[in-house]
């Protein structure tokens, strides 16, 4: 059984359990290691995989991610955190970045916007290598989850099968540290304490934060369960977690986040990168040392 489980991200409904997990139990391990520990064993590491709830049917009659155009943004959350990317990209590095058009999001509504995003977008060093398709398929991801009470059960369901009796840290990344984070919230009784987020997206206002699962109470989102240590770790660089820092937005009057700023290069995104940054194998490895 496990010590440690990992909940991946968005883009990972090709892979599966078992190939995501020598990637990430190697660099989890890497980043252990940079941090001065040496002991722990792949074999104390599990990826809970949920990606497949978000492959299409090979008979089923809708489009497919792989055809995915600008015309298939069209929902108003989707555009939303669309254009709030391509704000964060134009920041990040506005010498490449054209600045988001004048109108806003309230307006952005038309293919046409849809389209200027995406182009400008490409742009970055950060989605350098990411087609449209892939970029709109994190879109719809999210909307997915966060929107629609099924698919957000079946994913629920996955993790919690996952954690067992001795597990005692649970790391997320991306739309996965959105999935653990309500996992946690849902069942205090698990033996976790240490919670670490990579490339997080909770804090983002109105499309996130405010529709998590509890709901965040004046401003405030519950406390994850059992855990007694949070640690954030974000790149600078990093596009889709908008809010860097989730310190402000979560504390149960005892506890509060630890916010870290790492550097991952231009893959600022990626869950290897940030699993091989020694500040993550230094949060990984307190809750290994912390008492249950």
């Amino acid at each position: 059984m496990s010590t440690i489980v990992v909940v991946h991200g968005i883009g990972k409904q090709y892979s599966g359990a078992n190939s995501l997990q020598g990637p990430i139990s190697a660099a989890l391990l890497d980043g252990l290691n940079r941090a001065g520990v040496t002991e722990v064993k792949p074999d104390s590491v599990h990826v809970a995989f949920y990606g497949h709830l978000f492959r299409s049917p090979g008979t089923a009659p809708t489009k497919g991610d792989l055809a995915y155009t600008h015309r298939d943004v069209t929902d108003p959350f989707e555009i939303e955190l669309l254009i709030r990317w391509w704000a964060e990209a134009h920041r990040v590095e506005p010498d490449r970045v054209p600045p988001p058009a004048a109108t806003g999001t309230s307006k952005a509504t038309t293919p046409q916007t849809v389209q200027r995003a995406l182009y400008a977008l490409s742009r970055s060093r950060f989605f350098a290598r990411a087609a449209d398709r892939f970029l709109i398929g994190m879109l719809k991801q999210l909307r997915l989850y966060l929107t629609t009470p099924e698919v957000r059960e079946r994913v629920q369901a996955d993790i919690t099968a996952a954690v067992k009796a001795d597990t005692r840290v649970i790391v997320g990344h991306s739309l996965g540290s959105i999935v653990s984070y309500e996992a946690l919230c849902a069942h205090p009784e698990w033996p976790v304490h240490t919670f670490v987020t990579l490339g997080s997206p909770l804090g983002i206002p109105n499309l996130v934060f405010d529709r998590l699962l509890p709901e965040p109470l004046l401003g405030n989102g519950s406390w994850p369960g059992s855990v007694r240590a949070w640690t954030n770790l974000c790149d600078r660089h990093d596009v889709v977690a908008l809010a860097k820092r989730l310190g402000p937005l979560f504390s149960d009057g005892e506890n509060v986040v630890r916010d870290v700023l790492i550097d991952n290069g231009w893959q600022a995104h990626a869950i290897e990168s940030h699993l091989t940054a020694a500040e993550t194998g230094e949060a990984i490895s307190e809750g290994l040392r912390m008492a249950p």
